[in-house]
C-alpha cells in the first residue's frame, strides 16, 4: 500500500504531503480544484510519460516522492535483488524530478535508476483505472490479457510453460529458416567455391612468398652490377697486382706486432686486433666468393620470377589486397565448403529438433486452452454475479473462443499461445450473444471493467487500486452499486477513489477535501483530510451542488456515512 505522498510544484500544487491509509478513501472537491493533479503526480511515480507542462509556472523543476509499504513482496523483492537496489525488506520509497530542461531523475530507495525501471516496478506497486480506460474493453485485443489475468498460479505456471516452449521454437526456427534458405543456393555456392579453390590450391602460396620473389627480382635485374661490385671487393682484398695482396700485408703485419708482445700491453692488443681484423677478412672474401656462385644463375629466372609475381598480384586483385589475405581467404572458403559439405545433414537435424519444439510448443498450448476453457467459465459466472450487483442483471456475458484452423501448422506459435477471444454480451432477454466491442454502452463498459477490477482485487492484483472518476455519467442507484463495489474492493486491497458522488465519498474510510485559493496573486491547491464533521460537510455540498450547503443535506449525508458503515461492518464479518 502507499502511505505517503509528497508533491512539489506541480501545476497548482506548490507543496503538499499526502498520508494515506488502509482500505478505501476518497478525494473531493469542486470541478477544477485539482484532484486530477494528484493523479497525474501519482502516474508519475509510476513511470507514465513526463510532460514538462506539469511543472508549476515559474519553477525549474516539478518533484513527487511516494513512500510504499510492501512487507514480504516477493515480486518487488525479485526486481530489487535483481537490479542491485538494498532496501529493508518492507519500505519502498520511489522519488521522481522532472526540469524544465527536459531532464529525468528517477530514484528507487535512493538510488538513480530509469523510466523503464520506474514503469516495471510501479506496476507491481499500484493499478491506475483512470475514467476512459474502459475503452480498453474496446478492443478484442486486450480480452485475453483480461481472462489471463484472473489465472491462478498454476494456471500461470503454464502460461509461462507456454511462453518458454513458444521461445525455444523461435530460436530454433529462425535457425533452421536460415538453414533452408542457405540449402537453395548451395550447390551454386559450392560450384563457385569449387572453381576458386581449384586456382588457390594450384598456386601453392606461401605467406611470405610475395616479398621474397620482389627482393629475388630485384636482384636479378641488376645483377650485373651486383656481379661487378663484388668481384672488386674480392679482389681488393685477396688478390694483389704484382705486389702481395692485402690479406697478406695484414698477416705479416700481425706476426710483426706479435713479436714486439714482451715490449708491452699495447703492442699485444695492436697484434690482437690486427689479427682479428685478417680473419674478418678472410671470412668476407669467402661471403663474396658464394655470392658471386649465386649470382651466376639460371638466364630465365627473372621470367618465372616475374611470372610468379604476377600470379600473385592477380590473386590479390581477386582475393585480397595482400597475399596473407588472400590465404586467409583460401581457409575461408576451405571452412564454407566443408560446412556447404554436411548443411544437409544439420538441416535434417535442426528440422526434426524444430518438429520436436514444435510439437512441444503444442502441447503445451493446447493445455493452455483447457485452463483458459476453465478460466473463461468461471469468470463468466462471476462477471454474471458482479453485473447484476450493478444493475445490469438481465446482462449475458460470456467469453467467445475463436476456433482454431483444423490445420494447426498454419498457426505460427505464439508466447501467450494458440487462442484468440472475444468478450460477448446480450444486453437483453431474446437478443443474440454480440460483440462488447461493437454493442456496448460507455456506462456498460464502465460498470463491466469495474467488475473485472473487483475480481481482480479478489485474486492475486497489485496492493492499491486508483480510481480515477470513473463514476462519470451514473447517478442514484447505479451510484450506490458502485460504491457498493468500491467496498468489496477495498476489504482486499487499499483504494485511492476520485469522485464526485456523495454515495461513493460515503462509503469511504477517509475522506480527503482538494480546493484550490489564491494567495499573493498565485493560484494553489491544497488537500486536508477530513474528520467526521469535515466529512458531513463536504458530501451536504456534494449532495447539495450549487444550491449551497443545507441542513437536512448535512443530516442526509450523516446518515449515508453511517449507513456506508453498516454495510461494510456487515462484508468484513461476512467476507472469507
Amino acid at each position: 500500500m502507499i502511505q505517503s505522498l509528497k508533491i512539489r510544484n506541480v501545476v497548482l500544487i506548490e507543496e503538499l504531503e499526502i498520508r494515506f491509509h488502509e482500505g478505501m478513501q476518497v478525494l473531493t472537491g469542486e470541478t477544477g480544484a485539482g484532484k486530477s493533479i494528484v493523479v497525474d503526480a501519482v502516474n508519475l511515480i509510476l513511470g507514465s510519460r513526463a510532460d514538462r507542462g506539469l511543472i508549476r509556472s515559474g519553477c525549474e523543476k516539478a518533484s513527487v516522492e511516494a513512500v510504499f509499504d510492501v512487507p514480504g513482496n516477493p515480486e518487488i523483492s525479485g526486481i530489487l535483488e535483481r537490479e542491485g537496489i538494498e532496501y529493508d525488506g518492507r519500505t519502498v520509497v520511489v522519488w521522481r524530478e522532472l526540469t524544465a530542461s527536459g531532464r529525468n531523475i528517477c530514484r528507487i530507495c535512493g538510488v538513480m535508476v530509469p523510466v523503464s525501471l520506474l514503469k516495471e516496478i510501479g506496476g507491481k506497486l499500484m493499478d491506475i483505472h483512470g475514467q476512459h480506460e474502459h475503452q480498453f474493453l474496446m478492443d478484442p485485443q486486450m480480452h485475453l490479457q483480461f481472462l489471463d489475468r484472473m489465472a491462478g498460479p498454476e494456471d500461470q505456471e503454464q502460461l509461462a510453460r507456454t511462453a518458454k516452449a513458444c521461445a525455444d521454437f523461435a530460436e530454433v526456427h529462425r535457425k533452421y529458416a536460415r538453414l533452408r534458405k542457405e540449402n537453395e543456393t548451395r550447390a551454386f555456392r559450392m560450384q563457385e567455391m569449387e572453381k576458386s579453390l581449384r586456382e588457390l590450391h594450384a598456386a601453392k602460396f606461401r605467406p611470405a612468398e610475395e616479398e621474397e620473389l620482389k627482393q629475388e627480382s630485384l636482384v636479378l635485374r641488376n645483377s650485373e652490377k651486383i656481379m661487378s661490385v663484388l668481384r672488386n671487393a674480392q679482389n681488393g682484398i685477396s688478390t694483389g697486382e704484382n705486389t702481395e695482396s692485402a690479406l697478406e700485408r695484414i698477416r705479416a703485419s700481425a706476426a710483426g706486432l706479435r713479436s714486439l708482445e714482451g715490449y708491452g700491453d699495447q703492442m699485444k692488443s695492436l697484434a690482437e686486433r690486427c689479427e682479428s681484423a685478417y680473419y674478418e677478412l678472410e671470412e668476407i672474401t669467402f661471403e663474396l666468393g658464394r655470392l658471386m656462385d649465386e649470382s651466376d644463375h639460371d638466364p630465365g629466372r627473372l621470367e618465372k620470377v616475374e611470372e610468379r609475381l604476377d600470379l600473385i598480384r592477380r590473386m590479390e586483385r581477386k582475393y585480397g589486397p595482400t597475399l596473407p589475405d588472400v590465404l586467409s581467404e583460401q581457409k575461408r572458403m576451405e571452412e564454407e565448403y566443408q560446412r556447404l559439405c554436411s548443411l544437409k545433414d544439420e538441416t535434417e537435424e535442426i528440422a526434426r529438433t524444430h518438429r520436436q519444439l514444435l510439437a512441444a510448443y503444442r502441447r503445451e498450448a493446447r493445455e493452455l486452452t483447457v485452463r483458459r476453457h476453465r478460466i473463461a467459465e468461471d469468470l463468466e459466472r462471476r462477471m454474471m454475479a458482479q453485473l447484476k450487483d450493478l444493475g445490469m442483471e438481465k446482462t449475458v456475458f460470456s467469453v467467445a473462443f475463436q476456433p482454431a484452423p483444423e490445420d494447426r501448422k498454419k498457426l505460427m506459435p505464439q508466447p501467450i499461445g494458440d487462442d484468440r477471444i472475444e468478450f460477448m454480451i446480450r444486453p437483453n432477454p431474446g437478443e443474440p450473444l454480440s460483440s462488447l466491442a461493437k454493442i456496448a454502452s460507455g456506462g456498460e463498459l464502465s460498470r463491466m471493467m469495474l467488475a473485472l477490477k473487483t475480481l481482480e482485487a479478489e485474486g492475486s492484483g497489485v496492493d492499491c487500486m486508483v480510481f480515477d472518476e470513473i463514476d462519470t455519467g451514473i447517478s442514484g442507484r447505479m451510484a450506490q452499486a458502485v460504491a457498493e463495489k468500491m467496498i468489496d474492493i477495498s476489504l482486499h486491497r487499499q483504494v485511492i477513489c476520485v469522485t464526485h458522488l456523495p454515495q461513493i465519498a460515503a462509503a469511504a474510510d477517509h475522506q480527503f477535501q482538494v480546493s484550490k485559493a489564491e494567495d499573493g496573486g498565485r493560484t494553489r491547491t491544497s488537500v486536508s483530510e477530513l474528520n467526521e464533521g469535515g466529512r458531513i460537510r463536504e458530501i451536504g455540498r456534494m449532495i447539495s451542488g450549487a444550491d449551497g450547503i443545507s441542513m437536512d443535506a448535512e443530516q442526509y449525508a450523516a446518515r449515508m456515512i453511517s449507513a456506508a458503515r453498516g454495510r461494510k461492518a456487515g462484508r468484513v464479518q461476512n467476507d472469507p
